[in-house]
C-alpha cells in the first residue's frame, strides 16, 4: 500500500511525448488518493535512449507508462512481462517492485474491455477493425474475450493483412481481411473499432448508416473525429480515445500505487478539462 508521505516517482516515456495527457490523469489520481509526495512527469525518450533511462531508475521510482515507439523496445529490458503483454508483444506499463524487479504489463487491452463494458458492450457477434498497427493488435486481444464471431480487419496492404491474420491465429480470433477501399462496409458491423491516425477515417463519415451500432474510435485529439461526429449525428453509440486513456491509466495507477479502485471520475474530469483548454 502506497504511503502519502513517501516520495515516489512515475512518468510516461515516448517520442513524441509533449501531447500526452498521462501526467494530467495520473496527477489527478494522486491528488484524489492523497498521495501528496508522488510526482508524475513526461520524458522524450526514443528507442536508442530507452536502455540508459531504464538503467538509471532507482528505488524512488514506482513505475513507467510507455507509448510509441517503446512498447516493444522495452521488453528485453524487463525481468518479466504479464501474459496479457506477451499476447501482443507490447508493454505499456512497467512496475518497479520493492525488490528491484522490472515487471511489464499491458493495460491497453483490459482498458479497452472496461471502456466497452462501461457503455454496455459486453458481447458482440461480430466486429470490424479499421487499421492494422500496434493498437489494432490490442483491439484484437480485447475482442478475443467479447466477440463470438468473426472480426473483419480493413487494411491498406497485403503485409498488414498477413500480420493481422497472424495476430488472430495467436489470439484465437477469426480474422478476415478486406482491402481499405472496402472500408465503408465496416460501418455496418455492430461494433467498429477505429485504430487509425488522425484524418484516416474522415472520408468514411458520409457513409455512416442510418442506424449504426457502436463505434470505438481510439483517438482523443482532435475530437470528435469526422467519423465520430457523423456517428453521433445518426444516434450511434460512440466510445472515444479519452475513455480508453482513462481506463488504461486507472489500471496503471492501481498497479503502481497499490491503491484500488483508482478515482476514475476525477481522472476523466481532469482529462476533459485539459483537452478543452487546448
Amino acid at each position: 500500500m502506497a504511503s502519502s508521505n513517501e516520495a515516489r516517482r512515475a512518468a510516461v516515456l515516448g517520442s513524441p511525448i509533449a501531447h500526452s495527457l498521462s501526467p494530467v490523469l495520473h496527477r489527478a489520481a494522486y491528488a484524489e488518493l492523497g498521495l501528496t509526495h508522488w510526482t508524475y512527469d513526461r520524458f522524450e525518450v526514443d528507442e536508442a535512449r530507452l536502455p540508459a533511462f531504464v538503467e538509471q531508475l532507482d528505488r524512488t521510482w514506482a513505475g513507467l507508462s510507455l507509448t510509441m515507439p517503446l512498447k516493444r523496445a522495452v521488453i528485453p529490458l524487463l525481468d518479466s512481462i504479464s501474459e496479457t503483454a506477451s499476447s501482443v508483444e507490447a508493454v505499456n506499463t512497467v512496475v518497479l517492485t520493492e525488490d528491484g524487479r522490472r515487471v511489464g504489463d499491458n493495460t491497453d487491452i483490459p482498458g479497452m474491455v472496461a471502456a466497452l463494458r462501461e457503455r454496455g458492450v459486453e458481447k458482440t457477434d461480430s466486429a470490424a477493425v479499421l487499421g492494422a498497427g500496434a493498437t489494432a493488435s490490442s483491439a484484437l486481444a480485447a475482442l478475443s474475450g467479447i466477440c463470438t464471431g468473426p472480426v473483419t480487419a480493413y487494411v491498406r496492404s497485403r503485409e498488414r493483412g498477413d500480420e493481422m491474420r497472424g495476430w488472430g491465429d495467436r489470439l484465437g480470433v477469426d480474422v478476415r481481411i478486406c482491402d481499405w477501399d472496402e472500408a465503408e462496409r465496416a460501418l455496418h458491423a455492430p461494433l467498429v473499432v477505429a485504430t487509425t491516425p488522425a484524418g484516416a477515417t474522415d472520408a468514411l463519415a458520409d457513409a455512416v448508416p442510418d442506424r449504426p451500432g457502436t463505434l470505438f474510435d481510439v483517438l482523443y485529439e482532435p475530437w470528435p473525429t469526422g467519423l465520430a461526429a457523423a456517428w453521433e449525428a445518426r444516434k450511434g453509440a460512440v466510445i472515444g480515445g479519452l475513455d480508453l486513456l482513462v481506463h488504461q491509466a486507472a489500471l496503471q495507477v492501481e498497479q503502481m500505487t497499490g491503491r484500488a479502485p483508482a478515482p476514475l471520475a476525477a481522472m476523466r474530469q481532469a482529462g476533459e478539462k485539459a483537452l478543452a483548454a487546448r
